[in-house]
């Protein structure tokens, strides 16, 4: 009888917590795209998360810029990261282009080299491989290692375009081509001598040495290249999430934020 009794307990149970309302599910965007910038979108996706806690925001690895664009075009991602402009033909298949910062390109290298700093003209000299030694710069007795970026790389193009003496530059095919930014960066961090580029973040300094050029600082007004970081969406396909969340990286607190990581808000 007593087990009787306890079976019915547990059936019991077992019903009234099938009935209780269970809680509600947050709805997912995936912001997909470039390797730039991905701290600062994270932070922004917590942030926002806190105000609208039923839209998770994920930032994925990097796709590319390239990979953004396709995936937003062909309507299997709501929302893309992108970190170059879009070309006449993107615009044309309906694609929407909001920038909200710029993003300062830095040069970075493994703490072992000793530099902290170099010129445009010795700048250039490494990358084009006539300088092979870091003590050639002041630095230590260390072989120089290039990690250089694919030729369709956004920051790279930044660099062509306003850096002295990187229009024509040809890099050193003694060099490492790494794809995504994090592999730029965790090449600089592990590979002796190593020297990399990519977009400024303070997270950039935890393990390895930022270099000012010409005595500038990346965040510095007078330092030459930056990239600008923008969403990408089309009309037919963007959501009131997604709306939102781009509306909430020009609200100030959003702005905080990207300075914090050592970006420069753009308002949209």
């Amino acid at each position: 009888m007593q087990l009787n009794v306890a079976i019915r307990l547990v059936v019991l149970g077992l019903l009234a917590t099938s009935v209780l309302p269970s809680e509600p599910r947050a709805s997912e965007l995936s912001v997909v795209g470039t390797g730039d910038g991905m701290e600062i979108l994270r932070a922004l996706g917590v942030a926002f998360g806190k105000t609208e806690a039923a839209v998770e925001i994920t930032v994925p690895p990097s796709i590319g810029s390239g990979g953004g664009i396709a995936a937003v075009g062909a309507g299997s991602a709501i929302l893309g990261r992108v970190a170059r402009n879009l070309t006449d033909a993107e615009v044309s298949r309906g694609l929407v282009y909001t920038p909200f910062a710029r993003l300062p390109s830095a040069f970075f290298v493994h703490p072992g080299t000793r530099v902290s700093n170099l010129s445009t003209r010795e700048l250039a000299g490494i990358y084009a491989g006539k300088i092979s030694n870091w003590k050639e710069v002041g630095g230590a007795d260390l072989r120089v290692r290039v990690v250089r970026r694919e030729e369709a790389d956004s920051t790279l193009g930044v660099l062509r375009a306003s850096m002295p003496g990187w229009q024509e530059l040809a890099i050193t095919e003694r060099s490492k081509t790494a794809t995504p930014t994090q592999e730029a960066i965790e090449t600089v961090r592990l590979v002796e001598g190593a020297i990399g580029f990519g977009p400024f973040t303070r997270t950039l300094e935890h393990g390895t040495t930022v270099l000012t050029i010409d005595g500038h600082h990346p965040t510095e007004p007078r330092y030459p290249s930056s990239a600008v970081l923008a969403f990408i969406h089309t009309d037919a396909t963007v959501t009131p999430d997604a709306k939102a969340f781009m509306n909430f990286a020009a609200m100030p607190e959003a702005k905080a934020i990207i300075k914090a990581f050592g970006g420069v808000p753009i308002a949209h």
